[in-house]
């Protein structure tokens, strides 16, 4: 596949990020043109002022990594990360309410959803498949489409399970041609990524963006 660059979120989320960690990501996502990169909300208006004015997205998260934060403080995290140059956030949905069967899941995406709309800006929504059945993937899928999310997204690369190509095809099966998906968690190589893009994803987050280019560059 050759512009399998654009469907890679180059992305850096470990919890010692140094600003020395956000210059290289800034500088190989320019290099090899990939789609987006994704960094810590700290970052985002050093990563803005790294890519200037080049055509890579600039993501961050909200909520991150577990999404039983308020929806008030996810709000708010969006403001901020819009007011540092954000172009798109991806939220943890709240795992714990829904496990507990509470129905006001949907509104917390929807006021997250709203704000960032708002701003012409992308919601994506991250499920953590690895803590759900096939029928809480599907029931995940419908909110998140319901409540407005522009993606949905299979993990936070935290949990002890990343992304599957067998629950990304759910997920597809699922939504809707006009939501997307991203496939992210433990994507370290061209054949897994392939895999996931056949299977229905949209985006690929992964740290391992540059390798996953130069294998697919060597071919």
């Amino acid at each position: 596949m050759h512009n399998i660059n654009q469907y890679i979120e180059h992305t850096i989320l470990k919890a010692n990020t140094s600003h020395e960690d956000i210059d290289k990501i800034v500088q190989e996502a320019k290099q090899y043109q990939f789609k987006g990169i994704c960094v810590p909300p700290f970052w985002v208006k050093k990563a803005r002022n790294g890519l200037g004015e080049s055509d890579v997205q600039l993501v961050t998260v909200s909520g991150f990594p577990f999404g039983y934060n308020k929806t008030e403080t996810k709000v708010f995290e969006i403001e901020q990360a819009l007011n540092d140059g954000a172009d798109e956030v991806d939220i943890v949905w709240n795992l714990s309410a829904y496990m507990s069967e509470m129905n006001w899941v949907k509104q917390d995406i929807a006021r997250c959803a709203e704000k960032l709309h708002d701003h012409g800006k992308f919601l994506k929504v991250i499920l953590e498949t690895a803590y759900l059945s096939k029928e809480g993937i599907e029931a995940g899928c419908h909110i998140c489409k319901d409540a407005g999310a522009d993606f949905v997204k299979t993990s936070t690369g935290f949990a002890h399970e990343g992304a599957k190509v067998e629950n990304i095809k759910i997920m597809r099966a699922a939504l809707p041609s006009s939501v997307g998906i991203k496939a992210a968690g433990g994507i370290k190589d061209l054949e897994t990524a392939l895999a996931m893009i056949k299977a229905g994803a949209d985006r690929i987050g992964t740290s391992s963006g540059v390798a996953i280019l130069e294998e697919a560059r060597a071919l």
